[in-house]
């Protein structure tokens, strides 16, 4: 019968730790396992996948447990922590085998890991930054700042309104807000996510010497606070020092030419939209760097684009050299690919979790700083003066080589990690201990020759130390007078000598003393080297921007890229066979054709028309890329380019909808397309794809009219502009800064041909029905909607023959509601198209009834079915030209590989 159970003084401790972090899994030690109680053993037994069993089995109600060993904790902390989990590792404070008896080891949680204070890198993230923000909401706007605890960066500013703040999280991808405890409701709701979660950090007003060394740098009153209550949470949730991070830095992100994330998002500069992936975007292509670090700072580079002319020149110029330096380029290149993440090494140092190889890393990268001072020497280049003078920090290398073994354990507790020679003590007590197994062999064989014993042996365990073990037959041989007997076992007898116990007595006292000494050595060593964290990150920094500048020489020698012209006085764009560089890359130099840009004088605006998949959309893209490029210092996929400074881009660019907010494709379209009419100015750089196809075709027209007409006359920003409302290219007739462009396409043999090139003037049509040839549509369809585009080109009503198999609900008030609109006057470019308002229901389904004979279908092999199936399945309207590419690429490859 089930017996209720007291709980134990453990459960006891447990529950009293478990209480001070409800929110979070407690991984509780015993002994060798961390151990997970309760609910956290429910649910942590199913995300984790381990066995759930329970605690007082026989009781009335049994505890659920579960649990991982100590050796592999980091990689359960690290699954809870990527699905958005706060951990707590509760950890013995003593040692059990100095606890006496009855007693409770004391326990006490070491660190609260959450998903923006994780120190753990996963696998191929190496190059992204893993940051921790905090908001601070004001009497006007938000104090804010950000960090990652693995490098040791700190950033601050001020935000004026919610949408900045946003727009800042998603571009630093934050997976964590720390809060302030009295936050409006409404705030929270529009910080918090499914992958964000907010932390509430209360102002206890405690102060830490770490909060005022980061803050000495700041003068305003609110960044302070904000810094204050981040490195609050970061020292509470981490509960030791952080000596690695660095000085906060105010920012102001009006110094940066301005992205918001759907512009990112669009124009798929980090990752590519369609798959997530950093394959297929711009930094993907641009990313030839050797470090990690170089990789992090690339990609900051490419989010925050500079305005300062100045600067870009300098990167230009830097860029420049290592283009003419070939072989000391090389050079260069090959001794950053030796140079391991000096960043995260030195945030381990300080954070106290750095480990034997962890150093030899930090020593082997700072090896290598001498060879790229010469390399960089032998340029003898002015721009690469900032770098020819890098504290090279040899002195820490030194010390790392002189006290570090050539090959150590990953634990620095059990001994080997000190070389040999550091320490005169330490040596001695090796000598010890590695001696007493010569001497342990000699005595073994002079007691078989004193004794007669020949199988006489000297062992060791942990239980009873060292003992001479004689079999029962050889029993009778024992001196009595010398031998202590030790333990009896089945078919031998253990003894102890005089002699033997005293040489026991020195080499456990010796191999203990040499453990506990080495791991001393080793802490000495890790607080020489935390001294230095500043000079590590100042080279850290250095070495960064050395191999961001010879990607971008790599790249530009490799990839033809040219340096761009930038004019802070100039408003003229002018750019000659201009490329997508990412699209060129997956289709092939040879077969991408490049296309001009030219708005020079007083044209703002191109109108640019053309049927679908022309690559009007591809041509506004390259626009915008190349303008990221150039402003962070890169050169740019064309044969020359004239850039002005663009303070922002706005792009409103596909089709997608927000239903978790209620919002419509056409309504997500206006929001975007809002925000550039509210904010561009005649510095910006405007890409509007396609505005108003998302309602009535005259209310459509009427939008899209009405927004060029308000960017020419009121914004004078450079605009692209492509639409299929052909009548809209006579605004070129009455709006001077308007140019139409179209991107050339021609029928051969009734099939549709795209030139790909960008040519002067509006196209003479769209040839909608003849890209949906090349979909695949049925024939009879396209037949059927070639008579109602005639039709509807006479200004006539087509003919709608009458429903044979029924007719589906709705359509007829569809059909109405379409040509009544056509009776609302809205652009004066549209002539009036009267309509029949009492359509029959029946006569609808005739639109798209199938001739009576069906077409015979040519066979295919599985290989065409399987193509045609994914190419029928692909959401073409909710795809960007980049995807779209990539797919038919990839269909291309699997037709290819079938012949």
């Amino acid at each position: 019968m089930p017996k209720k159970v007291t709980d134990t003084p453990m459960m006891q401790q447990y529950k009293a730790v478990k209480d001070q972090y409800p929110d979070a899994f407690l991984f509780y030690r015993i002994g060798d396992f961390y151990e997970l109680f309760f609910d956290d053993a429910i649910k942590g037994s199913q995300l984790l996948e381990l066995t759930l069993t329970a605690r007082n089995k026989s009781a009335d109600n049994p505890i659920p447990m579960c649990g991982v060993p100590h050796h592999a904790v980091d990689n359960y902390i690290n699954i809870l922590i990527d699905q958005g989990y706060k951990v707590a590792i509760c950890e013995q404070m003593e040692d059990p085998k100095q606890v006496p008896t009855g007693t409770m080891v004391k326990r006490d949680v070491i660190q609260l890991v959450t998903p923006g204070t994780t120190m753990n890198v996963q696998p191929g993230a190496a190059k992204t930054n893993n940051y921790l923000s905090a908001v601070l909401p004001l009497e006007s706007g938000f104090a804010f700042a950000y960090s990652d605890l693995s490098t040791g960066e700190l950033q601050v500013t001020t935000l004026a309104d919610m949408f900045s703040v946003q727009n800042e999280l998603a571009a630093l991808g934050s997976v964590e807000v720390v809060v302030p405890e009295q936050l409006d409701d409404a705030v929270a709701n529009a910080l918090q996510t499914s992958d964000r979660m907010l932390s509430v950090q209360p102002d206890d007003g405690s102060k830490h010497a770490e909060i005022s060394y980061v803050t000495q740098t700041l003068t305003d009153s609110a960044q302070i606070s904000v810094v204050t209550m981040l490195m609050r949470y970061l020292l509470e949730t981490q509960k030791r020092s952080l000596a690695h991070i660095q000085k906060a830095k105010a920012y102001a992100p009006a110094a940066f030419l301005d992205m918001d994330a759907d512009a990112r998002r669009n124009l798929d500069i980090v990752s590519n939209s369609r798959t997530g992936r950093k394959a297929g975007s711009l930094l993907g292509l641009m990313d030839n760097t050797r470090t990690a670090m170089g990789g992090r700072m690339l990609r900051s580079w490419l989010e925050r684009p500079l305005l300062d002319v100045n600067a870009i020149a300098a990167r230009q110029e830097q860029v420049q050299t290592l283009i003419d330096n070939f072989f000391e380029r090389t050079e260069l290149a090959d001794a950053l690919t030796k140079v391991y993440d000096l960043e995260r090494l030195a945030g381990r140092v300080a954070f106290g979790t750095v480990n034997g190889r962890d150093l030899l890393q930090l020593a082997t990268s700072l090896d290598q700083m001498p060879s790229i001072q010469d390399v960089l020497s032998r340029m003898n280049a002015k721009s690469m003066a900032p770098y020819q003078n890098l504290d090279v920090v040899g002195d820490i290398a030194d010390l790392i080589h002189r006290a570090v073994a050539d090959e150590p354990p990953i634990s620095v507790t059990d001994g080997g990690v000190i070389r040999d020679g550091y320490n005169e003590q330490l040596d001695h007590y090796r000598d010890v201990s590695r001696n007493s197994k010569t001497w342990l062999a000699n005595l073994q064989e002079q007691e078989r020759q004193a004794t007669g014993i020949h199988n006489l042996k000297i062992k060791y365990n942990k239980v009873f130390g060292y003992y001479i073990e004689v079999t029962k037959a050889n029993l009778d041989l024992v001196p009595e007078d010398r031998y202590d007997r030790k333990q009896t076992l089945t078919n031998a007898e253990r003894f102890m000598t005089p002699e033997l116990k005293e040489k026991e007595s020195e080499i456990l006292e010796a191999e203990a003393s040499s453990t506990a000494l080495e791991y001393k050595l080793f802490l000495q060593l890790r607080e020489a080297i935390k001294a230095q964290i500043e000079r590590l990150q100042t080279l850290a920094a250095k070495v960064a921007e050395l191999d961001v500048l010879q990607s971008f020489a790599q790249i530009a020698e490799n990839q033809h890229f040219v340096r761009p012209q930038m004019s802070m006085t100039s408003h003229d764009v002018h750019i000659e066979a201009g490329r997508h560089p990412v699209v060129e890359k997956v289709i092939g130099k040879a077969s991408y054709i490049p296309n001009d840009v030219d708005m020079r004088g007083d044209v703002d605006m191109l109108l640019i028309t053309g049927p679908n998949m022309s690559g009007k959309s591809t041509y506004m893209r390259q626009m915008a890329l190349i303008v990221i490029l150039a402003q962070a210092g890169s050169f740019v996929p064309a044969t020359s380019a004239d850039l002005p400074i663009f303070d922002h881009i706005f792009t409103r660019i596909g089709a997608a909808d927000d239903l978790a907010n209620g919002q419509s494709t056409f309504m997500v379209e206006m929001l975007e397309a809002n925000e550039a009419l509210s904010h561009a100015t005649d510095r910006s750089l405007v890409l509007f794809d396609e505005i108003g196809r998302g309602t009535a075709t005259y209310d459509g027209m009427a939008l899209a009219q009405a927004i060029i007409e308000y960017l020419h006359n009121h914004v004078h920003a450079k605009t692209l502009f492509s639409t299929h409302y052909h009548e809209l290219t006579a605004l070129a007739d009455t709006l001077p800064r308007l140019k139409n462009v179209h991107v050339g396409a021609t029928l051969e043999n009734g099939n549709l041909v795209f030139q790909h090139k960008m040519l002067n003037g509006p196209a003479d049509k769209s040839y909608g029905i003849h890209v949906a040839k090349l979909a695949g549509l049925p024939d009879s369809l396209l037949q059927r909607a070639d008579t109602i585009l005639t039709a509807l080109e006479g200004g006539d009503q087509p003919e709608i023959p009458a429903a044979k198999h029924g007719a589906l609900p709705g359509l007829a008030t569809a059909h109405t509601d379409a040509y009544a609109d056509a009776q609302t006057p809205a652009s004066p470019v549209v002539a009036d198209n009267p309509a029949t308002a009492d359509a029959d229901a029946d006569q609808q389904l005739e639109l798209f009834a199938p001739e009576p004979a069906a077409p015979v279908k040519p066979a295919h092999s599985k290989r065409e079915d399987a193509v045609l199936k994914e190419l029928s399945n692909f959401d073409l309207m909710g795809a960007n030209p980049m995807a779209a590419m990539n797919l038919l690429y990839e269909l291309q490859q699997k037709l290819k590989a079938g012949k």
